[in-house]
């Protein structure tokens, strides 16, 4: 099932974020997604096993880093595509002096919204 990467407006926790950055296989996933990919591909691209390739493919959009999108195909099997979904992470010390994580967003364009729509209507297909 294709996760919404925005459950809402509020930013992420914390520490989701920085687990996902500190973690090497993470960082070569987010280099290497300059278009959208299916785990497949990613596996391939960034010469990591499947098994690990989802498990980091969990963790970066457990942080809220990676945006997943699904692809039709006529054949009936549709496949989920990973793309980065962020242009900035910032973490801040608050006035209270706890540190705080803010990710600036590229813009939607129409094709992410028809995306996110129809991620909408699978998810309540599916219950």
């Amino acid at each position: 099932m294709v996760r919404d990467p925005r459950p809402g407006s509020d930013e992420p926790d914390l520490q989701p974020v920085l687990d996902a950055l500190d973690d090497e296989d993470c960082r070569t996933i987010i280099e290497h997604l300059s278009e959208p990919l299916t785990a497949g591909e990613v596996s391939e691209e960034c010469d990591i096993p499947m098994s690990t390739t989802y498990r980091k493919l969990d963790l970066l959009s457990d942080a809220q880093l990676l945006a997943e999108g699904v692809e039709v195909r006529q054949d009936g099997h549709h496949a989920t595509r990973y793309r980065t979904d962020f242009e900035d992470v910032i973490v801040s010390l608050t006035d209270e002096r706890t540190l705080d994580v803010r990710i600036d967003r590229p813009d939607e364009d129409a094709a992410d919204r028809l995306a996110s729509m129809w991620s909408e209507v699978r998810t309540e297909v599916d219950r």
